[in-house]
């Protein structure tokens, strides 16, 4: 201190005087007022050095309380981390509520923390209770999981702690159940890829998808309910290609789809029920392309539906089996697309449907067996078409009222 401070009063009397004998004088006659200018040229020098040195300073502090608070939050990972592997339910509950809170506090690992929540999810779930890794109270850690993903995804994109945009993979997930009402789904991907759904309720009630992708390529169904009641589907997809379904249910009734894709191609349905029942279609698309129905047990029902645009495709479908119902359905745009498809069993029914327009096209069906049923029809304003003619030995399933009205 006794070194630097003389040596910074000799810098500045020696700034000074170079700057007054160089710069100053020679433009300003009068000798007080050349030292005035000095003066004023020195003092604004030393402020703006000591506002470069403020700010310099600012920022080395700044650096050091990011580094503990990245240092803080490392700390609170391995500690939330290390609870969810616990064996006492409340200490892997409290590992569970621990990582959400990280993850609204540190945005930068946001989606690492929900991986992790994600990752615990994909674990091995063992429901019986006399069964080898079987964990009391797990049912509960796993659905407090997806009720806390539920609950971020159902804040506003610009709140501080909203999920919305990041990605969830419940890739091969066990689902008894769960809460996804009123979630979100604006970007991001949510996985459910080979996802198994054995029972339970997982609803998706009143959900909004208005981008990024809800995937159950390949997920099995053989109990409970998913549903999707109520939900608006305007922008993204719900994939639902290469599913299995052999029991359960899902369900979309009172759903409006005004964009969005939601996707059954290829689909194997040995049992259980899809419902669409008072559905409002008024863009987008159903797709049920290349799909199988096999079994007397399977039920597609769009009764009541609403079709004033978008499409829904049966397209190159095979039916040896179950009902496909759109009893009372209105149509009064959009397409339903049956072309291609081959009827070996079933039945497709149109009980008290109403056709004010739009398009209902069976273009190449082949009838082997099964019955289209067009008996019950209340209005024809825009009868079902049949342009590329009906094939089968003989076409007995295809049902019209008398007179018939087609092609």
């Amino acid at each position: 201190m006794w070194i630097v401070a003389p040596l910074a009063v000799l810098g500045a009397v020696g700034a000074g005087w170079l700057i007054y004998r160089f710069i100053v004088d020679p433009i300003v006659a009068d000798a007080a007022d050349a030292i005035k200018l000095t003066l004023a040229i020195l003092t604004l020098t030393g402020a703006v050095l000591a506002g470069v040195y403020a700010y310099r300073k600012q920022r080395i502090a700044e650096s050091d309380a990011h580094r503990a608070d990245a240092n803080q939050f490392a700390d609170r990972y391995t500690t939330a981390a290390g609870q969810l592997g616990h064996d006492k339910a409340a200490v892997r509950l409290a590992g569970v509520y621990a990582l959400a809170r990280l993850a609204d506090d540190w945005e930068e690992q946001r989606q690492v923390c929900i991986d992790v929540l994600c990752a615990y999810l994909r674990m091995p779930y063992q429901t019986n209770p006399n069964a080898n890794g079987y964990k009391e109270g797990e049912r509960e850690v796993r659905h407090t999981i997806i009720r806390l993903i539920r609950d971020h995804l159902r804040l506003a994109p610009t709140h501080p702690h909203s999920w919305q945009g990041c990605d969830f993979d419940f890739t091969a997930v066990s689902f008894d159940g769960g809460d996804l009402s009123g979630a979100v789904f604006s970007g991001g991907t949510v996985s459910f890829t080979r996802a198994e759904f054995t029972g339970g309720t997982v609803s998706f009630n009143r959900a909004t998808v208005s981008g990024g992708t809800v995937d159950f390529r390949r997920a099995a169904f053989s109990g409970g309910l998913v549903s999707f009641d109520r939900a608006m589907f305007s922008g993204g997809t719900v994939n639902f290609n290469r599913a299995t379904f052999s029991g359960g249910r899902i369900s979309f009734d009172g759903a409006k789809f005004s964009g969005s894709t939601v996707g059954f191609a290829a689909a194997t349905f040995s049992g259980g029920t899809v419902g669409f029942d008072d559905a409002v279609f008024s863009g987008g698309t159903v797709n049920f392309g290349g799909a199988t129905l096999s079994s007397t047990f399977i039920l597609v029902r769009f009764n009541r539906a609403a079709f004033s645009g978008g499409a829904v495709s049966f397209q190159d479908a095979m039916f040896s089996g179950g009902l496909v119902s759109f009893d009372g359905a209105a149509f009064s745009g959009g397409l339903v697309r049956f072309n291609e498809a081959t009827f070996s069993d079933g039945l497709i029914r149109f009980n008290d449907a109403t056709f004010s327009n739009g398009l209902v096209s069976f273009d190449g069906v082949t009838l082997s067996g099964g019955s289209v049923d067009l008996r019950s029809v209340a209005s024809w304003a825009t009868p079902p078409r049949f342009d590329d003619g009906v094939s089968g030995n003989p076409p007995t399933g295809l049902l019209l009222p008398s007179p018939v009205v087609g092609s």
